[in-house]
């Protein structure tokens, strides 16, 4: 049998074989023969997950539109489809042509997040590509990571050959015209390494070296010499987002995916700067697509998929410039085709009440808000901007609007946390219930439901809080049981959390240094992967990896840094400077608060990007 039958075969022996498939429409379709270069694009989990994410939909459409390159998907397969395809000795696969991976030029790698690093290294064995850099040859496609964990590639640097950080739209595409100069020249593998480590954004880990201090933090990172890689790498930034490239069509899945809508981004970046938001900082400065664009896209969008919703993506939508008029726009065009527009988690002191009702003229949602903390002094020391006053005002409007179901994020384990913040999670929870039987009863949506959910802190590279340490397991417990317990009391309330073993994992490796490789191949070994699934999650793994290569996670994950420390991504620049981070810090520290750089600069560095922030 050929490769394409005996994936069929397979396909007859697993869960959900969908994720497998390919041919769904609007799946880009071209000749191998009529391509210079073949791309495979891996999101490290699900097709479902892998399918949701909007850089994955941006960057396939802006490869395909290339005549000379064709970009196909790949996900990693379930643990059912990965054991039969090893039984049947059948190569990780794209679902355009069902080409092994291992015969592409180029594997991108998205990293979306730290507990996915397990399945890059499960694609990778099952592709039949070396897991390390060293160990490949030119039959190999060379890896390529990129998203908001490129940050702080540092743990899988002996894995990837290229990590692009920033932007993709155009370092992705720049790192294919390098592929294409580098194959004409008959230059070594190596060579390739080299050019790409001139192009903006693009870090070659194989190109530095690393030195380490006799307490085990980091004392130099270094190019090598004669290498020619830059001291420090500044991120790619597309500084126009409105001229920036944009798909006007998607692939639409036979099954159910996570987000099953059209997401369409109406702005990047985000200017309010909390100070445990990693995507906040990395993502700076703003810039906004403007509404005749979106219109048009959004017009295309629903004319090509069939899609009955749009997600109005961003960071914080509530503070799109437009945002009321672009809604009411968007309802009155697709009314009739019962096109529903959606938001996602909200600003609660953004001014929401004309928003909330025009998105509910089609069909009502739930309400989503993330106040983060439970006290005002806690929101203050983590930059939140929001006081309860805000909470209520928005809660009100909303139930006032129709509104029945509202969802409230909270972490728990924040710098300077006490009980009493925790117990203020409570108390919130008692006044938002309070405000729906506000509402007259003849005016109230029926069936009220609020969700309290409350994840776990974790410090994460290039924020403030990226010095300080993650709170212990067992003080989390604690916490949760605390906030259970008094949650419990209030009818109507549902209360959601997680074991925080999985997020003391993700804080070693949002932190960690290169020597953290061996750590993580040999929890693959021991069989951790789709670690961030609870029910696949072996906490007793990971220990044991880490035990076996001399890892002591508690140096990662819980240890306060101090401000001299060199830091294992210091040799990378996410635009923010770590003066501007040092600063941060300090004011958490006092509970001091820092306004939104809309309304004056608050000297963040972004600035040394020319034409990039107005500020």
């Amino acid at each position: 049998m050929n490769l394409s039958d005996r994936i069929e075969a397979l396909m007859q022996k697993v869960q959900k074989p969908v994720r497998y498939m390919g041919g769904e429409y609007g799946a880009v379709m071209k000749d191998p023969e009529k391509v210079d270069v073949r791309y495979a694009f891996l999101f490290p989990d699900t097709y479902e997950v892998g399918m949701s994410h909007l850089g994955m939909r941006i960057l396939y459409h802006i490869i395909n539109r290339r005549e000379d390159t064709w970009c196909e998907r790949v996900f990693t397969p379930w643990v059912d489809m990965s054991a039969e395809m090893r039984a049947a000795g059948v190569p990780l696969f794209s679902l355009e042509s069902r080409t092994p991976i291992r015969d592409f030029d180029l594997l991108g790698v998205t990293l979306q997040y730290e507990m996915s690093f397990t399945n890059v290294l499960e694609a990778l064995d099952l592709a039949g590509i070396p897991l390390r850099r060293e160990d490949r040859t030119d039959a190999d496609p060379f890896v390529i990571c990129g998203g908001p964990c490129a940050f702080n590639p540092e743990p899988l640097a002996p894995f990837v050959d290229l990590v692009a950080i920033g932007d993709g739209e155009e370092e992705t595409l720049a790192t294919i015209d390098v592929y294409k100069k580098w194959k004409e020249s008959g230059l070594p593998r190596e060579e390739y390494l080299r050019m790409a480590a001139q192009i903006p954004g693009v870090y070659v880990p194989s190109l530095y070296d690393v030195a380490y201090n006799d307490d085990g933090t980091v004392a130099s990172i270094a190019p090598k010499p004669g290498s020619g890689a830059p001291e420090v790498v500044k991120k790619a930034l597309v500084k126009d987002l409105n001229a920036a490239d944009y798909p006007d069509k998607l692939i639409v899945p036979y099954g159910e995916i996570v987000h099953n809508r059209i997401m369409l981004e109406i702005f990047r970046g985000c200017t309010r700067g909390c100070r445990f938001c990693q995507a906040g900082m990395i993502y700076r400065p703003v810039r906004e697509r403007k509404m005749d664009r979106l219109m048009a896209l959004a017009e295309k969008l629903v004319a090509n998929t069939g899609y009955d919703e749009i997600s109005l993506m961003s960071l914080s939508s509530g503070d799109y410039s437009c945002l009321p008029e672009l809604a009411h726009q968007m309802v009155e065009r697709f009314a009739k085709k019962r096109v529903k527009i959606s938001l996602p988690s909200q600003r609660i002191d953004a001014i929401l009440t004309d928003t909330l009702k025009e998105t509910q003229k089609v069909r009502k949602t739930a309400l989503t808000l993330a106040p983060e903390a439970g006290t005002q002094r806690l929101r203050d020391v983590i930059n939140k901007g929001v006081t309860e006053d805000d909470l209520i005002r928005s809660v009100s409007d909303a139930f006032e609007q129709g509104w029945s179901a509202v969802k409230l994020y909270f972490m728990i384990g924040l710098p300077t946390e006490t009980d009493e913040d925790v117990l203020g999670i409570a108390d919130l929870a008692r006044k938002v219930r309070a405000c729906y039987f506000a509402v007259p009863k003849e005016k109230r949506a029926p069936g009220l439901r609020i969700t309290v959910s409350a994840s776990v802190f974790v410090p994460k590279n290039f924020t403030p809080f990226q010095w300080c340490g993650q709170l212990d397991s067992e003080t989390v417990i604690r916490r949760q049981m605390l906030l259970r317990d008094e949650l419990r009391k209030i009818k109507g309330v549902d209360f959601k959390y997680h074991a925080p073993d999985l997020s003391y994992v993700e804080a070693v490796f949002a932190r960690g240094d290169r020597r953290m490789a061996d750590a993580l191949e040999r929890a693959w070994q021991l069989g951790c992967r789709f670690d961030g699934w609870s029910d696949q999650y072996r906490h007793d793994l990971w220990l044991r990896a880490f035990e076996e290569t001399g890892i002591d996670p508690d140096f990662y994950a819980l240890r306060e840094r101090p401000m001299d420390e060199l830091l294992p991504w210091d040799h990378l620049d996410a635009g923010v400077t770590k003066a501007f981070l040092r600063r941060e810090w300090e004011k958490a520290q006092r509970a001091e608060r820092t306004q939104d750089c809309r309304k004056g600069c608050v000297g963040c560095g972004m600035n040394r990007y020319e034409g990039a922030c107005d500020k």
